[in-house]
C-alpha cells in the first residue's frame, strides 16, 4: 500500500476534467430537451437525453440571446460546444454555444412560435384591419434609399398619378439594428403633424433569402405595425414571400412593385370615369328636364287649373266663415267667463265676516283666551269678553247667561 498513489477526490477531479476537456471540444450532440430552466440570470440549464442516457448542457446568457427559435421540453435539437466538469459535484457537462431544433430550421421554427403568439393575442385578426383611403392624400413609405425597390415604387406612384406627395422615411431592411430601425420609423410617421401626416403607408425592401428579409419577422416590427394610426401595406421580397408582417398589416402586396399600383389608382383612369359619369349626369339631367316641362304644359292647358281661381275663392271664403264663426264664439266664451266671475265674486263677499258685522250682527270672544263664543254656557258671572263689531269693540263683563 506504501508504493501506491492515492488520489484525492479534487484530484481525481482534475485529471478527469483535463482529459474530457482536452479531447471533448468543438463537438455535436444530438438529444431530446428536458427539465429546462431559464432563471433571472439569463444563462439556460437544460438536460439532453435519449433512450440511454443524459448529458447536462449549459448556455450561458451571451450566447442564449442569440438564440432565434424559443426552447421548449420535448423539443430534439442539436446542440454545439465542448465538454466542461463541474468540480464542485463532479460533473460533467456541455456547455453549449450553439442550439438548433431538428427536423426544419432555426429561423422557420423562431417564425412559427411567433406567428401562433401572434395569432393568439388577435394581432392579425380582420376586425383590426384599418380600410385604406381611396385617393391618399400623401403616401409614406419606409425602405432602403438605395435599393431598386425604392425606385420602383416611385416611378409606378409617379406615373400612375403625377404629383402625389411622397414621405421617404430611410431605413435599413437587414441585419440585427433593422428591426428596431423599422418600429422606429413606423412610430415616427405616426407622430407627424398633420401638414406632413401620411394617410398610408407602405413598408417593404425587395426579394432575397430568409436571412435578408427577415426584419420583416421581428416581433418589434409587427407590434409597431399593429401600433401605427395609419394604415398599413406590407410589401416584402416576391410574390412566394410571407412574412410576419404581412399577417399584422392591413394590406399585404406581393411585391413593392404591386404595393404602388394598389396605393393609387391611375389619374388618367379617373380623369376618364369622371368624364363618362359626367356626360351621363348630364343626359339624365336633361332628360329629367323635358319630362318636367312637358308636365307643366299639361297642367298649364287643363281645365281643372283654368278654374283654379274659382276654387281658391271658395277656399277662402270658407276661411273667413270659420273666422267669423271663431270670433263669435271666443266672444261669447268671454262674457261667459265674466258672469261665473261676478256671481263667484257675490258669494265671495257675502261669507266674509265684515259683510256680517255690517248687517248688525257683531262677534264675542271670551277672555283671555280669545275663544268664539258661540254658546252661552261657554261663560258664567263675571268672565270678560270682547264684541267685535262692524265699527269697533266693545270690552264687557258677563253679570248673568241666560240659557
Amino acid at each position: 500500500m506504501d508504493n501506491l498513489h492515492i488520489y484525492t477526490i479534487s484530484e481525481i477531479t482534475s485529471k478527469i476534467k483535463l482529459l474530457l476537456e482536452g479531447n471533448m471540444y468543438n463537438i455535436w450532440v444530438r438529444g431530446e430537451v428536458s427539465n429546462l430552466v431559464i432563471p433571472n440570470s439569463g444563462h439556460v440549464y437544460l438536460t439532453l437525453k435519449d433512450n440511454y442516457s443524459q448529458i447536462r448542457v449549459v448556455i450561458f446568457r451571451n450566447k442564449a440571446s442569440l438564440l432565434r427559435f424559443d426552447i421548449r421540453d420535448g423539443l430534439t435539437v442539436i446542440a454545439h460546444g465542448e465538454i466542461s466538469v463541474y468540480e464542485k459535484r463532479g460533473e460533467y457537462q456541455l456547455i453549449a454555444d450553439i442550439l438548433e431544433p431538428t427536423g426544419y430550421g432555426e429561423l422557420y421554427l423562431a417564425f412559427e412560435q411567433l406567428k401562433e403568439r401572434l395569432r393568439l393575442e388577435r394581432l392579425f385578426d380582420e376586425t383590426h384591419k384599418k380600410p385604406l383611403p381611396m385617393l391618399p392624400e400623401r403616401i409614406g413609405i419606409i425602405t432602403s434609399p438605395t435599393g431598386a425597390a425604392i425606385w420602383d415604387m416611385l416611378n409606378i406612384i409617379t406615373r400612375r398619378f403625377p404629383n402625389m406627395e411622397i414621405i421617404i422615411y430611410p431605413v435599413l431592411v437587414q441585419g440585427d439594428a433593422a428591426p428596431a430601425d423599422i418600429a422606429q420609423a413606423i412610430a415616427q410617421m405616426n407622430s407627424l403633424p398633420d401638414t406632413l401626416l401620411p394617410t398610408v403607408l407602405i413598408i417593404g425592401r425587395g426579394g432575397g433569402s430568409i436571412e435578408d428579409i427577415w426584419a420583416f419577422n421581428d416581433e418589434k416590427v409587427a407590434r409597431a405595425i399593429f401600433a401605427s394610426n395609419i394604415p398599413i401595406i406590407s410589401a416584402v421580397g416576391h410574390e412566394c414571400d410571407f412574412t410576419i408582417a404581412d399577417f399584422v398589416a392591413d394590406l399585404r402586396a406581393p411585391t413593392p412593385s404591386a404595393a404602388a399600383e394598389l396605393v393609387v389608382v391611375n389619374k388618367r383612369e379617373i380623369v376618364a370615369r369622371i368624364e363618362v359619369l359626367s356626360i351621363r349626369l348630364k343626359a339624365t339631367l336633361q332628360k329629367n328636364l323635358d319630362l318636367l316641362a312637358y308636365r307643366l304644359k299639361r297642367l298649364q292647358e287643363s281645365p281643372a287649373l283654368l278654374r283654379a281661381d274659382y276654387a281658391v275663392f271658395q277656399y277662402q271664403q270658407r276661411v273667413d266663415d270659420a273666422t267669423i264663426a271663431l270670433s263669435h264664439a271666443t266672444s261669447n266664451l268671454i262674457k261667459l267667463t265674466l258672469a261665473r266671475l261676478e256671481n263667484f265674486t257675490g258669494k265671495l263677499h257675502a261669507l266674509n265676516p265684515s259683510a256680517i258685522l255690517a248687517r248688525g250682527y257683531s262677534i264675542a270672544f271670551k277672555l283671555p283666551e280669545e275663544t268664539v263664543l258661540s254658546d252661552a254656557n261657554q261663560v258664567k258671572g263675571k268672565d270678560r269678553i270682547r264684541i267685535k263689531l262692524h265699527k269697533g269693540e266693545v270690552i264687557a263683563e258677563v253679570r248673568d247667561n241666560n240659557l
